[in-house]
Parts: structure tokens; C-alpha cells; sequence
């Protein structure tokens, strides 16, 4: 079973998703990758997000792609 790297509840961050146990919004992630910039760098600016969390959502997104288009 896949563990859920995201969290979203209305007293963090007014419901955003969210890196679980981080305020750190995905959509920063998506927005930093989409912008050509690299996981390294946005590990180094937002130190709270593991690299294991940002790998099991990179994952955890295309397994969920993959499983909508079949």
C-alpha cells in the first residue's frame, strides 16, 4: 500500500496540499521542475521536504497517470 506523502487540512495552509509533516505546498515542487529547475534545488530551499518524500511523489503521480490512461 502506497503511503501518502501528501497531507491537506484546513489549519495548515488554509487546506493546501502539502508535504506531510511541512507547510512546503507540492505545487512548489511542480512549479520549480516546470521552471527547468532540479530536485536538488528545491531541496536546498526548502530543507523540511525529504528527498524520499519528493521521489514517493514523483512515483505515487505516475502510477496514478499511468493507471487513468489504461
Amino acid at each position: 500500500m502506497e503511503t501518502s506523502v501528501i497531507s491537506c487540512g484546513t489549519d495548515v495552509m488554509g487546506g493546501t496540499p502539502v508535504f506531510a509533516g511541512t507547510r512546503v505546498p507540492v505545487q512548489t515542487l511542480l512549479d520549480y521542475l516546470e521552471g527547468g529547475e532540479s530536485i536538488d534545488d528545491f531541496l536546498a530551499g526548502f530543507p523540511s521536504v525529504s528527498r524520499e518524500q519528493v521521489v514517493n511523489f514523483l512515483e505515487q503521480a505516475k502510477n496514478r497517470l499511468v493507471a487513468a490512461a489504461s
